[in-house]
């Protein structure tokens, strides 16, 4: 599957490099594309984030109600997303596509002769073979290998890596004494703190705004509303310490893939952080202004 899904990428990065003659700048404008194409699911997707924010105390209540009846939890919990027209495994969708397409491109910038220039893999062998004797080693990636030996004498493999003075094919883990390398990563961990920053913000502020509602609208005893404000301050502080270990693991782990992978992947990884930066600012702002209205 994801041989496939890089191979389609790999035509429409190769049509929009023959434009621009630039692979930093096809990245760019690919990621572009990407990202409007996958709008409409990443805005049902920021739904039901702050619908399933709203919904949390009316779910911690069920629990705890029901903890000794898992059976009759489980059918009351059931019933309250019926209600509230929405499934307990809405996010998962987003997450499998995401995942998808973070390893179709780690496919793509690994192997750009295979799948944006399609060059078949007889013709590549004998390109690898004559890298190999050359250096007497084995490449990690043959394809770059190829691309940084021969693009200046064979049209057929030369792709245009500069990007500002960055050779997109480098390594990091490879090139240790030249600090350039980092930079692409380095900007990339700091829009993935801003980013995940960004959400935890926006998590607290629905979560805030849920218990204010709830204040106002509660007539219960006092006993009742001393035992939810209590179990609404635990579900705050189990989301924020949630996000707090995920602004941490996540940039982890994927900055540890950009290390070992060209920086063609971290480029794309940073753009498309920024442009999800810009749609979840303007995404809420509408959200607010419509649940306003």
């Amino acid at each position: 599957m994801f041989n496939f899904i890089a191979n389609i990428f790999g035509y429409l990065l190769n049509y929009i490099y023959g434009i621009v003659n630039n692979y930093g700048f096809a990245i760019i404008i690919f990621t572009i594309i990407l990202k409007l194409l996958m709008m409409p699911i990443s805005i049902k997707q920021q739904k039901t984030m702050k619908k399933s924010a709203k919904i949390q105390v009316k779910v911690k209540e069920i629990q705890d109600k029901y903890s000794n009846d898992q059976v009759r939890q489980s059918q009351e919990l059931m019933d309250l997303y019926k209600r509230e027209n929405m499934s307990p495994f809405s996010g998962c969708l987003s997450s499998i596509i995401q995942i998808v397409i973070v390893l179709s491109m780690f496919y793509l910038v690994s192997r750009p002769l295979t799948y944006m220039k399609h060059i078949d893999s007889e013709t590549l062998n004998s390109y690898a073979q004559a890298v190999e004797e050359k250096s007497g080693a084995r490449a990690a990636y043959r394809e770059i290998a190829i691309i940084k030996e021969m693009s200046g004498t064979d049209e057929n493999v030369r792709i245009n890596m500069d990007f500002f003075g960055l050779d997109l094919s480098d390594i990091p883990t490879q090139n240790y004494t030249n600090w350039k390398v980092y930079v692409i990563p380095a900007l990339y961990v700091l829009t993935s703190l801003i980013s995940t920053r960004l959400t935890m913000s926006l998590n607290k502020k629905t979560l805030q705004n849920n218990k204010n509602e709830d204040k106002k609208e509660k007539t219960e005893d006092v006993e009742n509303k001393n035992e939810n404000v209590e179990n609404k301050s635990e579900e705050e502080d189990m989301v924020t310490e949630m996000n707090k270990q995920m602004s941490i693991l996540m940039p982890a782990m994927t900055v540890s893939i950009a290390l070992i992978a060209p920086l063609g992947l971290a480029l794309y990884w940073l753009v498309s952080n920024l442009l999800m930066i810009v749609e979840r600012i303007v995404v809420n702002k509408f959200f607010k202004e419509e649940e306003e209205a």
